[in-house]
């Protein structure tokens, strides 16, 4: 009985789908073979298992069947006992398989459409495989297509073996495009998703612009000027920050290129977008003061911590730093990462005038002195209580017009308005009915105490009975880390577990908690510092020395 088929077509129509498809030859191959072997199963039984091959250089097709062979049979459909297969082949071993040649089928009509519904999935998916590979790796590049097809403003970009889409958003404003236009754009993502790859395209992304200058400026394409940062208003205006590996190469210069013919040429692709090239710097200062270029900026102050940054320009400069519906100013915070408040000359002299009013105010109000002394301090850097307090009295004497005992005697001052302070705080605390062992935790300062008391934090109890989280979300996370609130935590549960071992009560109890504090294995919480601040400093009033 002949077992095998000659089909030379086969393998023609496999170097024709390989060719049209750009899809290696093997694989349209491995489709057929699936094909065929699915026909053979609905021939012979789904059950079974039916393998189909193709010969890769005659197109020979030959269908077997493959059966188990194993010690203890589990499916007599794709197994059989090794005794029995011993008949048939007698140096088998379990693992291997018993396989019998089938006669080839005739394909009709139905089994030659699924065959052919089989083949073309399987296409399909080696192409999506293929494109998806392809593309995977080319995202951050600068490709060309041509529109294929337009819909609600969205288009769809024949990128030759795939079709990529560029949304209307990542359309630049007022810039259309019709069927069989040529277009470029930023590959920003590629995902393989359930219909296949899907190539997403942009002619907005800071990405787009840049790109653009390394395909028109060879030095960046070669990596001596390094592109730190770009901030884009698409189709309006963009800002951009280069710095130069090279000393001798000015990267401003060579971006720009002569007479300006490097940058007119990304501002050509960009529909006319007006782009300030800058020089970007390591020290986050200078860095603002060039980004908020072609503006003036005479003064920059900046606080790290809230990452915001105050910048003091001319008052004729005001409407040139903040731009045009603060797009300056915008595209400025954007390329430095830093919040940017515009502030005029006047407006920072008058602040700063208001603050050096107001922190007088509080020494005079707090030590009982004059206006000439309490101005010396703030001008010296005391601007609170506290700062007077904990100061070094040599550094007092060192201030014009002060001798030792006018120093000695405005610290005994400062420390005498803390003491009233914190014995004021005191009395709140115990009219609120917060625990004296809430301040033998010594965490809290007496205004935390007050503070936890106003919220119904009274006893140790209430305070094991909250979360880390909790605590510091009633205090505020700038008081204390999440880390420091499990410690005092732990810190207030720690006489739960001597009542559940049997410790002693009353004043036992007491006397055996002072000595065990030495030894408890729960850690000794950080003390939270948190100053009174200085509008309630001065709530205390004054105290004459």
């Amino acid at each position: 009985m002949d077992t095998s088929v000659m089909r030379p077509e086969l393998l023609l129509v496999a170097d024709a789908v390989s060719r049209e498809k750009n899809i290696d030859r093997d694989q349209v191959l491995e489709a057929m073979e699936q094909a065929i072997q699915k026909a053979g199963r609905a021939k012979y039984g789904h059950e079974k298992d039916i393998r189909a091959s193709i010969d890769r250089k005659t197109g020979e097709v030959r269908l077997s069947r493959w059966t188990e062979v194993v010690d203890e049979v589990e499916n007599e459909a794709t197994q059989i006992a090794l005794n029995i297969a011993r008949k048939f082949q007698p140096e088998i071993t379990a693992g291997e398989y018993l396989i019998d040649p089938l006669p080839p089928i005739d394909f009709g009509r139905i089994a030659a459409q699924t065959a052919k519904q089989v083949i073309v999935q399987r296409v399909r998916e080696f192409e999506r495989k293929r494109q998806y590979d392809e593309f995977k790796d080319r995202v951050g590049e600068i490709i060309n297509g041509t529109v294929k097809q337009t819909e609600y403003g969205n288009l769809m970009v024949e990128l030759g073996t795939a079709e990529g889409l560029l949304r209307r958003d990542e359309l630049i404003p007022r810039e259309t495009f019709r069927n069989s236009d040529r277009i470029r754009a930023y590959i920003y993502d590629v995902r393989d998703e359930q219909r296949g790859p899907q190539i997403f395209l942009s002619r907005t992304h800071p990405g787009f612009l840049a790109k653009l200058f390394a395909q028109e400026v060879p030095e960046i394409y070669d990596g001596i000027i390094e592109i730190k940062g770009v901030a884009r208003d698409p189709g309006s205006r963009a800002k951009m920050a280069v710095v130069s590996n090279d000393p001798s190469i000015d990267p401003v210069g060579a971006c720009v290129g002569m007479r300006g013919s490097r940058v007119q040429a990304v501002v050509a692709e960009l529909q006319g977008e007006k782009i300030d090239i800058i020089p970007w710097s390591p020290h986050p200062a200078t860095f603002v003061v060039n980004a908020l270029a072609p503006a003036e900026v005479t003064k920059v102050v900046m606080d790290e911590e809230a990452g915001r940054v105050e910048a003091v320009v001319p008052d004729d400069q005001l409407s040139l730093a903040i731009g045009r519906r603060g797009q300056n100013v915008r595209l400025a915070s954007q390329l430095t990462h830093w919040d940017i408040d515009i502030l005029t000359e006047a407006e920072e002299s008058e602040r700063r005038q208001e603050e050096f009013r107001k922190r007088s105010q509080l020494l005079i109000d707090a030590l009982d002195v004059d206006e000439v002394i309490a101005g010396l301090l703030v001008t010296e850097g005391y601007h609170t209580v506290e700062d007077l307090a904990y100061a070094e009295p040599a550094d007092l004497h060192d201030i014009e017009g002060f001798d030792e005992g006018v120093a000695e005697e405005l610290m005994a001052r400062a420390n005498a308005h803390l003491l009233e302070i914190e014995r004021q705080l005191d009395e709140k605390r115990k009219a609120l009915g917060v625990s004296d062992d809430l301040v033998a935790l010594e965490a809290f300062t007496p205004r935390i105490l007050v503070e936890l008391g106003e919220k119904g934090i009274k006893t140790l109890d209430d305070l094991a009975d909250l979360a880390g989280a909790e605590l510091v979300e009633m205090l505020g996370a700038e008081l204390l880390t999440e880390e420091e609130a499990n410690e005092i935590v732990m810190a207030a549960r720690a006489h739960w577990f001597e009542d559940e071992e049997g410790a002693p009560s009353g004043a036992e109890a007491s006397a055996a908690s002072e000595g065990a504090e030495k030894t408890d294995s729960a850690p000794e919480p950080e003390k939270v510092k948190a100053e009174a601040p200085a509008e309630n400093s001065a709530a205390g009033g004054s105290t004459n020395g």
